[in-house]
């Protein structure tokens, strides 16, 4: 056991030695950059900082939000010209759907009024956190009506009671 440990030990101040002259130019580095920051010259951001960081956010908001003051400066712009809006940044949205998983559920809630969500995903063979997402845009398209725990297709909603 004491040989394994005076390995380690010399293998850590091995590393420390080699690590040394690295922290020393680190030193000298940081020294150079506060002496040219004092010229006057505007400093750019460094590249030191975490990337998507560099001056584009202030401290507490979250990644990709805008600064305040160019929120205000693209709306102040949006209002006093009536082009056409901005064009979208960023990453698009989730792909739609073909809708196949819906007109599935919805011939099954025809053939069964009244079923459960988890009988639907039992039936389909697909988990139940699907349905809940598909379910409710069946219904704000007035095909199928929940009561209870079970969905009822909307023309055969009175009947299955």
């Amino acid at each position: 056991m004491p040989d394994f440990l005076d390995q380690k030990r010399d293998e850590i101040d091995n590393r420390i030695a080699e690590l040394k002259p690295v922290l020393a130019e680190y030193a000298a580095l940081e020294q150079a950059a506060k002496a040219l920051g004092s010229l006057g010259a505007p400093r750019v951001a460094s590249s030191a900082a975490p990337r998507g960081t560099r001056g584009r956010r202030k401290p507490g908001r979250p990644r990709g939000s805008k600064t305040r003051t160019t929120a205000a400066k693209i709306t102040t712009a949006a209002k006093t010209t009536a082009a056409k809006p901005p064009a979208k940044r960023g990453r698009p949205g989730r792909p739609k759907g073909t809708g196949q998983r819906a007109v599935e559920a919805l011939t099954l809630v025809q053939a069964q009024p009244g079923i459960t969500i988890p009988e639907l995903a039992a039936k389909m063979g697909i988990k139940q956190n699907y349905l809940y997402r598909v379910l409710p845009g069946l219904q704000k398209e007035k095909k199928i009506a929940k009561r209870g725990r079970g969905w009822h297709p909307k023309g055969n909603a009175a009947v299955a009671a």
